[in-house]
């Protein structure tokens, strides 16, 4: 709970109220613990706290049991038990619910959430898409071919047609960026299928989401806003990553604000293990950059996890504000754990912290928040306080109301847009390369009837000219005999000025040229 005299009240020890420091909130913070021992709850009271002071939340609702904060609490006989060791009066109590926004992914149980394939970058794809370090390399390729054409790529019918045409162009930028081989497109094109099988292609789209929506504040109070990832979190890579990205562009949209009374935006990162499973060292100092800088934008970054050891060292040195919950050491790793986990706290001397991370109640947790200096108080054994809200998830009906209670957002991004992409641009060249090849293959085609044609005229005129010279050759000669024949049975005898050369070679002339004339007019007649 916020109030003047406690500010950011989250947990209440024997020395008294243990308060996180407004300035000092954007220092970032875990929460960390077993199974079962709270962990929930005391995000459930961080985000509260939060919320009374103006300061808008994000968080991921992995069970659906976060939805409950959006409605008033009440009182219980835990609660009740608990008052005198918190010094809190139940009349003083007001329990409420906090303005919530709900979203999803996938848009069945909240505001529909976009990103464009090109907002999310090859290397964050290519790890949603679990590709190795050649396919992550051949997609940065596309991206930088892409950029230099000013292409769009917004949802996986892009990327997949923008894969097909690079797959046939690839050899024009061999020398400027190197090979692109058809297995790599192919390896790239099975693990975008089986993204879009996931449901994925609801996630990737128009209108992309815009962070500054996620700041918004009502009535003086942080409007929260709560992810649906109970599906989501069947898909870990996707979870994690689409939470990256929203890191990524508060980093890179935010303006510089450096320390301010009080954090523009806290980020509860849930599960946070899945953020670094398989990750490479580089996007691994990709996010220990973004963390250690986005603090000067005003956002502080909680994450959630069972062990402290889950999270990077170089990471985990960043997190001030903690708040550890009880461990189990059933095992040699789990009490390698308990120890590190101990080592992370300034120690007390009242107690050892390695034996009472083991002794904690559900509820219990050791807290260590940063002082005004900037420097981790002395750690502390307390309880969590409990939350104003309703412990557990809302019902279906109640979830409706609050959404149609957020008409205009839910409208700016119900329906997905199409504008002019990749799938457009390539749709066109493809049917401008196709109708360029038909009629390539058109006029080719009557090329080769013309050429078969003239050769078939060549050849008959010939045998025609062959033909007619035979008939002149075969006529001439009968004639000759004939009027021989003639002569020997009359005894007469022809005079001839010409020979029979001359003859055969006059008619055979004159027969030739007949033919050839003849043609030519049957043509010019056609």
């Amino acid at each position: 709970m916020y109030d003047k005299n406690h500010g950011l009240y989250i947990a209440h020890c024997a020395n008294g109220a243990l308060s996180i420091q407004g300035k000092m909130a954007n220092r970032h913070g875990l929460i960390a613990g077993a199974t079962g021992t709270g962990k929930t709850v005391t995000l459930q009271v961080m985000a509260e706290s939060f919320c009374q002071a103006g300061v808008p939340c994000f968080m991921a609702d992995m069970k659906g049991d976060l939805s409950g904060i959006s409605q008033a609490g009440k009182m219980s006989g835990f609660i009740e038990k608990r008052l005198p060791e918190f010094g809190i009066d139940q009349n003083d109590i007001t329990f409420g619910g906090c303005p919530v926004r709900f979203y999803d992914v996938f848009g069945e149980q909240g505001i529909q959430m976009r990103s464009t394939i090109g907002e999310m970058g090859p290397d964050l794809m290519g790890r949603i898409m679990g590709l190795n370090e050649t396919q992550t390399g051949v997609l940065n390729i596309l991206y930088r071919i892409l950029d230099e054409k000013d292409i769009l790529l917004d949802d996986i019918k892009d990327l997949r047609l923008a894969l097909d045409w690079l797959s046939r162009h690839a050899k024009e930028y061999t020398t400027q960026y190197g090979n692109v081989s058809t297995a790599s497109i192919g390896a790239i094109q099975r693990a975008l299928l089986q993204l879009e099988n996931q449901g994925a292609d609801k996630f990737f789209g128009v209108p992309s989401f815009k962070i500054e929506d996620l700041l918004a504040t009502q009535d003086g109070k942080g409007v929260l806003s709560v992810l649906a990832a109970d599906k989501l979190m069947l898909q870990p890579k996707l979870y994690s990553t689409f939470l990256l990205w929203l890191l990524s562009e508060l980093y890179s949209t935010l303006p510089e604000v450096g320390d301010l009374e009080l954090p523009k935006l806290v980020f509860f990162f849930d599960e946070a293990h899945m953020l670094f499973e398989d990750t490479s060292k580089a996007l691994t100092d990709k996010i220990e950059q973004v963390i250690r800088l986005i603090r000067s934008k005003g956002v502080g970054i909680y994450f959630i996890s069972q062990l402290p050891t889950d999270i990077p060292d170089v990471i985990l040195g960043q997190l001030g504000n903690r708040v550890q919950h009880a461990l189990r050491a059933y095992t040699p790793r789990d009490q390698k754990a308990v120890k590190v986990a101990a080592e992370t706290f300034r120690a007390n001397p009242e107690f050892k912290t390695e034996d009472a991370i083991l002794e904690l109640e559900t509820g219990e947790a050791l807290v260590s928040f940063l002082d005004e200096k900037g420097a981790p108080s002395v750690v502390e054994r307390a309880k969590v306080l409990f939350p104003l809200s309703q412990i557990g998830a809302i019902t279906e009906g109640q979830r409706i109301d609050i959404m149609n209670a957020s008409g205009d957002i839910v409208r700016k991004y119900k329906e997905a847009e199409e504008r002019e992409s990749a799938f457009e641009v390539f749709s066109r060249e493809n049917e401008a390369e196709a109708k360029a090849a038909e009629e390539a293959a058109a006029e080719k085609e009557a090329e080769k009837e013309k050429a078969k044609e003239e050769k078939d005229n060549k050849k008959g005129l010939f045998s025609k000219i062959m033909k007619a010279v035979t008939t002149a050759v075969t006529t001439t000669f009968a004639a000759i005999l004939g009027t021989w024949v003639s002569d020997k049975i009359s005894g007469k005898k022809t005079k001839s000025k010409k020979s029979i050369t001359e003859k055969v070679a006059k008619n055979t002339t004159s027969a030739v040229t007949r033919t050839i004339t003849r043609d030519i007019l049957g043509n010019l007649v056609k």
